[in-house]
């Protein structure tokens, strides 16, 4: 099959890494322009273009796919189909409609449910049980194409989004080879996705990442979790945010963010309805550390406030 590959971050890299290793022929790798980052605000090429360059792949950078230059390059490519992970830039109509076999997204969860930016996080924040990976018909909405195959995986109790990141990552690559492979041999029968169950995955702000003790701990665990590694769950302490980044529930009960016992596994924190227990967190200006760590030089007495 020969493809448009289109990605930019880590998730679309080992799809990438899969088609080729099937022995699928990528025509040219489509991946979002160089940004800066790191202190010194270097130009960063994504994981995507850093794989392409290591399998000598051709790579186009256009800051649009709307100008007529970038569809120009992409319609000489003579290619049958594009795959589409994770790109970040929007693909108009004439885009979609360039490869004979039109395009396919690799979404990480199971369409209808959370279509958009964030649905990893949002899974895990709603309580879901299991999510998965859809490769979908490409068409104008926002995640409603037909779908050509679903795979489902447990969410693990313990699972964050970098965890469930991965996992899903090396189930979409799997997956969109299984895809083509199918396509190949003729086998391809899209279905329609139904509007009941479906649900909007919205961006992830930094606000919406504040920790709320009046809510019950149950919610705030998996805060903790859908907010790893970005942007990582706060609070404030003392005046200063404190960023959480492990937690579990403990059956307690008290003024909501007051701190219920403090000892070397664990801060136990009243909640709304139970209470967290804090097991790893980070300072403002300092680096991630176990509550034993932090607790050496951040004694904290029985009535210290979190949230405050």
């Amino acid at each position: 099959m020969h493809i448009i590959f289109a990605g930019t971050p880590e998730f679309a890299r080992v799809a990438l890494t899969a088609l080729h290793a099937a022995g699928h022929t990528v025509a040219a790798v489509l991946t979002q322009p160089d940004r800066p980052a790191g202190r010194g605000m270097k130009l960063k090429a994504s994981p995507v273009k850093q794989e392409a360059l290591r399998l000598g792949l051709p790579i186009l950078q256009p800051a649009s796919l709307k100008t007529p230059e970038a569809q120009d390059a992409l319609s000489a490519l003579d290619a049958d189909l594009m795959v589409v992970a994770a790109y970040g830039l929007i693909l108009p109509q004439t885009v979609l409609d360039i490869p004979c076999h039109g395009c396919l997204n690799i979404h990480a969860s199971l369409l209808p449910r959370w279509r958009g930016a964030a649905p990893i996080q949002r899974a895990i924040l709603a309580g879901d049980t299991e999510t998965g990976i859809t490769i979908m018909q490409m068409d104008a909405g926002l995640d409603t194409g037909a779908m050509l195959r679903r795979d489902a995986i447990p969410i693990a109790q313990d699972d964050t989004s970098a965890s469930l990141h991965d996992k899903l990552a090396t189930l979409g690559g799997q997956a969109i080879v299984a895809v083509l492979d199918q396509m190949s041999k003729g086998a391809r029968v899209p279905i329609p996705q139904p509007d009941e169950g479906a649900s909007y995955a919205a961006k992830i702000s930094k606000a919406e990442a504040t920790l709320d003790f009046n809510r019950p701990a149950t919610e705030l665990a998996r805060a903790v979790r859908a907010y790893n590694p970005a942007p990582g769950a706060t609070t404030q302490l003392h005046g200063t945010s404190l960023k959480i980044w492990s937690a579990h529930v403990v059956d307690h009960c008290g003024v909501p963010g007051k701190v219920i016992a403090t000892a070397a596994h664990g801060i136990v924190v009243a909640c709304g309805n139970g209470a967290l227990c804090i097991t790893e967190v980070q300072p403002a200006g300092g680096k991630r550390q176990s509550v034993s760590q932090f607790l050496a030089g951040h004694p904290l007495s029985s009535d210290t406030q979190f949230g405050d």
